[in-house]
């Protein structure tokens, strides 16, 4: 009975050191519990998110999306497809380096499990609380770039190499300014745990730093290859990218370590940004009128309420990934790669310093609403004078396009007969 009421509580492992002790082998055993379940419900996750996604994009679309296999909703669609996968005979080319080759899926799929050790999924439901956990994840998520490498070069292919090439210069680009996004909650949080950023956020980062959230948000679409970088496998230009010469299961594996990162990426900027398993708002709500906020820690139901919150959060920011794939286009690569080192990462950089700034200024004894409303304030007029810098530069180029005007009231009447007629503006 105790046993059943630990597992609906999510408390086994204190139930197995309250009857085995404090061995280490009992914190093996729990650790290698923890294992698997994570590990298994990552790659178990994926079947429901490929679904979720077909669905949603179909919405967007004006489309049904999967409705034959498993009933009217095809439920049962995704689950037919991995069987396929997983039958599918594997064709392996000639003239590869089967070490690079065979290890890319693999190893793909590794890093794609281990960023999940140190995200927190309610209190003290977490797989271990490194006081360096953001720099965990940044170690862990850059070793996908190397296995990109692998594949391509292993695959003995000029178009794998080239697609391997691409997204090497893509994930490496957009590490600098997510890596400068990050590091302004950690500057807020002082500290690199995971646990403790969810903690020190009585405001969500969000309403503090929207700036750098909103930064980290286009890089993590970028890290993942998600629309609109959805250039790692542009099949129109690279024949799929560097996973051409795969197919069957070791295809499956990239599509699978895919939808895993996409899942984390959203799960940290939930812990990150949003507070994770922690219900903030509510708790600000409640001093308003007076009352004790909400301890999750002491609750006895407090981690299953937490893991709640936490997927509910996590499911929101997920929906936005899904949303963007099924409504923008994609950009061409040099766009890309101009966006992120002229844009993305000087405005991060002017970011992390006015943050810092204001930080060690505002004093300690600041109630911590005023000093995120400060903190607030000045991501607002920061975001206010970046899209005026780019209105600026935007309005010089078409300038420079339509020919050196007369006077000034000239330059007007032709910017505003371009708005009016774009037709009959200068071809370029």
């Amino acid at each position: 009975m105790e046993l059943l009421e630990s597992i609906i509580t999510l408390r086994v492992g204190d139930f197995l050191r309250s009857t085995w002790g404090t061995d280490p082998w009992v914190e093996i055993v729990i650790d290698l519990i923890s294992v698997v379940v994570i590990s298994t419900f990552c790659l178990l996750i994926v079947i429901f998110l490929i679904w979720l996604e077909r669905k949603v994009i179909a919405r967007i679309q004006d489309r049904l999306g999967p409705n034959r296999v498993g009933g009217r909703y095809g439920l049962l669609q995704t689950v037919a497809d991995v069987i396929k996968l997983l039958i599918k005979e594997l064709i392996t080319p000639t003239g590869i380096d089967g070490l690079s080759y065979n290890a890319a899926p693999i190893l793909t799929v590794m890093a794609a499990l281990l960023v999940w050790a140190v995200m927190p999924f309610a209190p003290g439901l977490i797989g271990v609380d490194l006081n360096i956990g953001i720099f965990y994840i940044l170690a862990i998520s850059s070793v996908s770039v190397v296995t990109i490498l692998l594949a391509g070069w292993g695959s003995n292919n000029k178009y794998a190499l080239l697609g391997a090439f691409r997204a090497v210069a893509q994930l490496v680009s957009y590490e600098v300014p997510f890596i400068f996004a990050l590091l302004i909650p950690i500057l807020l949080a002082r500290s690199m745990s995971t646990v403790d950023i969810i903690e020190s956020q009585t405001v969500p980062y969000l309403f503090v730093v929207p700036l750098a959230a909103l930064i980290f948000f286009v890089s993590a679409l970028a890290e993942t290859g998600r629309t609109p970088f959805d250039l790692i496998e542009a099949e129109s230009e690279i024949v799929s990218g560097f996973h051409i010469e795969y197919g069957g299961m070791k295809f499956g594996m990239f599509f699978l370590a895919e939808f895993v990162n996409t899942l984390f990426m959203s799960a940290l900027f939930a812990t990150v940004f949003l507070g994770g398993w922690n219900i903030p708002i509510i708790n600000l709500i409640l001093g308003v009128f007076g009352l004790a906020p909400i301890d999750l820690n002491t609750l006895a139901m407090g981690r299953v309420i937490g893991l709640i919150v936490f997927f509910s959060k996590t499911f929101a920011v997920y929906f936005v990934f899904i949303w963007i794939r099924g409504t923008w286009p994609r950009v061409r690569v040099d766009q890309i790669l101009g966006f992120n080192w002229k844009f993305m990462v000087p405005v991060s950089l002017v970011l992390i310093l006015v943050v810092a700034i204001l930080d060690k200024l505002i004093p300690a004894n600041t109630n911590a609403v005023a000093r995120a409303a400060i903190i607030l304030a000045s991501n607002v007029l920061l975001a206010f004078l970046v899209l005026e810098a780019v209105r600026r530069h935007a309005r010089r180029k078409r300038l420079e396009r339509l020919g050196p005007p007369a006077t000034a009231v000239d330059a007007a009447d032709m910017v505003a007969q371009e708005a009016h007629h774009p037709e009959a503006a200068p071809a370029h």
